[in-house]
């Protein structure tokens, strides 16, 4: 029987503690969803893509420099190879091979779930107004966010052969219903 999200998210909240680092998980569960609409087979695909958005950072918290080799031994020890194999491919850097769109998926959705995030704390009006311009003009400055590795988000659109305005705002709109749960309401917001 395949993961499910429900014991994906009970797993997470074991190893993660911090609100910032489950939301962050959350925000990529939500942008794997709808990237597996637009990459994948769509619905035949969406649970497996929001698992793998939820678990990918979930040993990052407890065990950073092993990360991310216990999420992997963790989904390898219950039959999810293809789970295990996206989530140790996750970050380019780590020479893993990549066979499919669930895995270029992962990286071209990740940094940028995490940047958009960040896009949206500085704007009055979040999420609710941002646009792929304003991404693409911070993604340029290098001091915002400059913990996100602009690289990822590059490598990724790159391996989906997709352009970059699109899979941004691909991102904003999977985010944008969400903006309560991840906080994205922006500055002005009460």
């Amino acid at each position: 029987m395949p993961l499910t999200r429900a014991e994906a998210w009970a797993h997470l909240c074991e190893w993660t503690e911090t609100d910032a680092l489950r939301k962050h998980a959350r925000a990529v569960e939500i942008v794997m969803r709808a990237a597996a609409h637009r990459y994948g087979a769509g619905a035949e695909d969406e649970e497996l893509w929001a698992v793998a958005g939820l678990l990918h950072d979930a040993d990052y918290e407890k065990w950073p420099e092993d990360h991310p080799n216990r999420t992997v031994a963790w989904l390898r020890d219950r039959g999810e190879e293809a789970l295990a194999h996206a989530v140790s491919a996750h970050y380019t850097k780590w020479g893993v091979p990549y066979n499919n769109q669930l895995e270029r998926a992962l990286v071209a959705c990740d940094e940028l779930a995490g940047f958009v995030g960040a896009c949206c704390f500085v704007r009055p009006d979040g999420i609710h107004t941002l646009a792929p311009k304003s991404v693409k003009k911070k993604l340029k400055s290098r001091g915002f966010a400059a913990k996100v590795d602009r690289g990822e988000i590059h490598a990724g659109v790159e391996m989906l052969g997709v352009d970059l305005g699109e899979h941004i705002q691909l991102v904003i709109d999977a985010l944008r219903p969400h903006a309560d749960e991840l906080g994205l309401n922006g500055t002005g917001a009460s």
